[in-house]
Formats: structure tokens, sequence, C-alpha cells
């Protein structure tokens, strides 16, 4: 009888254990997306927003592809679109640390959402400062706030300088910035990490391991006609929208040569929610913050350690190596073609 008591015990802690972890792998991860939204961001963010497995606690805004002020009218309106007023929407820094804003119109519109004019926004602007919301969450659901940044990384960079102890009790931090094979404003920098280096530095080098998906990457994970008619075939407020903005970047970027229009941002979001689309590789990196030709530069150590030159008279030897403490994920490959399934999934016929 005691045999049976005890198997009955056991198996019904093997059970509660499963539908722990089962409840547990369920729970939609509580995510902090910080953009500067453009036509990329804008599909990130709806992206996320129409994935069980997030949860978008709030948007902070960056001035990058627009300025702050129009980046939060149009985060505002992309959350009254999605029917999203709960998500808190806040401004934040207005420029770059240590250099003039650089925006780019000439990629995402006049307005950064392909001259498409939403309806005015039903939602309202949190009066708080961005970074200082990024502290207040991060402290009030320690280890579970995974951040997104897709803009310039003034914002972290902000937040972080004030309150380091964020950087031990954040979830994950996954950026779109960088590059490990070339630029995409110039032949070395990404744009996001050219338009604040010293925001970039910071970041990287704060005590935490960042999740980098580079332009790079982004280039090779591309909305085509095929994916934009896909769109077209149906309708709901998002959709179209999306549809909108998604042929004017098309137009865009095949007018610069290119064979589709890369999806830098949303790749972001989509690594968040699906890890295993992406191939990553653990790398110590650097930003170059006064290159004339490398400013911004995001500098990955692959072979893990540098040389150690000792002096020897007048001249250095090569001793040996010294191994370098590896800093962040780099994206290496991503799965385009279920990525893009995904994120026609998730937004057609919204």
């Amino acid at each position: 009888m005691s045999k049976v008591r005890f198997c009955f015990s056991s198996c019904w802690l093997v059970l509660f254990a499963f539908l722990a972890t089962a409840l547990a792998d369920s729970t939609p991860q509580r995510v902090i997306i910080d953009t500067d939204p453009g036509t990329d961001d804008a599909m990130a963010i709806l992206l996320a927003l129409n994935s069980p497995e997030l949860k978008v606690e709030a948007l902070t805004v960056v001035p990058g592809n627009v300025d702050g002020r129009q980046g939060l009218e149009n985060a505002l309106k992309i959350v009254s679109l999605a029917g999203r007023c709960d998500i808190t929407v806040a401004g934040g820094a207005h420029h770059p640390l240590n250099q003039k804003l650089i925006t780019a119109q000439y990629w995402h519109g006049k307005n950064g959402l392909a001259d498409v004019e939403l309806p005015a926004s039903k939602c309202k602007a949190d009066p708080r400062f961005g970074p200082d919301l990024i502290i207040q969450l991060i402290h009030q659901y320690p280890h579970e706030i995974t951040l997104i940044p897709v803009g310039p990384l003034t914002n972290i960079a902000l937040a972080v300088s004030k309150d380091p102890s964020i950087v031990g009790l954040a979830k994950n931090i996954v950026i779109m910035g960088g590059s490990i094979g070339g630029g995409n404003v110039n032949g070395a920098a990404e744009a996001n990490i050219y338009n604040d280096p010293e925001a970039a530095q910071i970041v990287f080098n704060a005590g935490w391991m960042v999740t980098m998906v580079g332009s790079d990457v982004g280039e090779r994970t591309l909305i085509t006609r095929k994916y934009l008619e896909e769109l077209q075939s149906s309708h709901g407020p998002q959709n179209d929208f999306i549809a909108k903005i998604a042929e004017f970047y098309l137009n865009r970027s095949e007018k610069s040569g290119y064979a589709g229009a890369a999806m830098y941002d949303p790749l972001a979001v989509g690594t968040v929610i699906d890890p295993t689309l992406v191939t990553l590789k653990d790398m110590h990196v650097d930003v170059e913050t006064r290159g004339e030709f490398t400013r911004g530069e995001t500098v990955a150590n692959r072979m893990g350690s540098n040389e150690n030159n000792v002096l020897h008279g007048d001249h250095y030897e090569i001793e040996g190596v010294i191994p370098l403490q590896p800093n962040a994920r780099v994206c290496l490959a991503s799965d385009a073609q279920r990525f893009l399934g995904l994120f026609v999934s998730r937004l057609k016929g919204k």
C-alpha cells in the first residue's frame, strides 16, 4: 500500500512539474521596444503586437530615422492603429550623445512611415522620460524584461549610465544594429550604430551579452514582391498599412539595386519570438568611435583573442595571445523564408 501511495504522489509531482514547465514556456516574454519609427520599425512593432509569445510593456522612442517628435507621433499612431492604447509609449533622448542627428527620410518617407497618413492617434504619450521608464520597468520585473532596441542606442546608453544595476536585472537585450560584413551607410558602419557610436560603445561594454542582429544578415532577409502580393491578397487596417509601407520600401530598395527590402528591425523581433530563426556566435565586439573611415563600425573579434605584442628593444614580438571575454551573440545567418512566412502570417488580414 505504501508503494502505491508513493507512486501516486510521485506521479502527481511529475505531472505538476510538467504543467509548470509548459506554463512557463507559454508565458509571453515581457519586452520593451526602443524605436525610431520608420518603415521597418513599424513592421517590427506590429509583428510584436500580433505575436502571443511577446508582451510589449512599452515603446520608448529614440531619434534616428526621424527626429524624436515625429518618432513619438508615429509610435502613438501605430499602437492606435492596432487598438493597443494600453501600451505605454514614451519619448526619450532628443539627439545622439556626441554628434548631430542624421535622419533617413530618403529611405522612410518624409513622415518616416512611407508618407502613409494614419488617423490621428487615440492614444496618449506617457510623460516619463524613456530611459527612466526603461529603468523603472526592469526593476518592476527583474530578470523578465527583454530589451529590443531597433534604433540608435542613445536611450539604452542613458539608462545604463544612470543605473548600471539594470544590466544584471534585464533578461536579455537584442539589438538591430551593427554588422560584421561591411556597413549600409558607408563601407564600414551600420546606420543605427553610426548615428550614435558612443552610445553603442557604452551598451556593448555594459557587462551583459548583447544579441546583435546586424544589417549584413538583414540584407539577406528580404521582403520581395512575392510576400507583398501575399499581404495585398487580404485586408485589414494593419495589413493594409504594412502593405503600403512595404511597397514604398520595396520601390526604394529596388531603385537602389536591391532584390528586395531588408527586414532589419522585424528580424530582431523575430529573433526574440523564435531564436531558432537565426544562427548566433559568441564574440567580443567593440565600436569604433574615432576612425576617419570607420566611425560607427562594430569590430567583432571572431578569433576570441588578440595577439600579445611585447616590446623587445626596438621592436615588438608576439608572445602568445590574450583571450577576450565575449560580450555579444552575433547573428551570422537567418532562415529568411521561415521568418518571412511568420511575418506575413502574423499580419495578414489583421
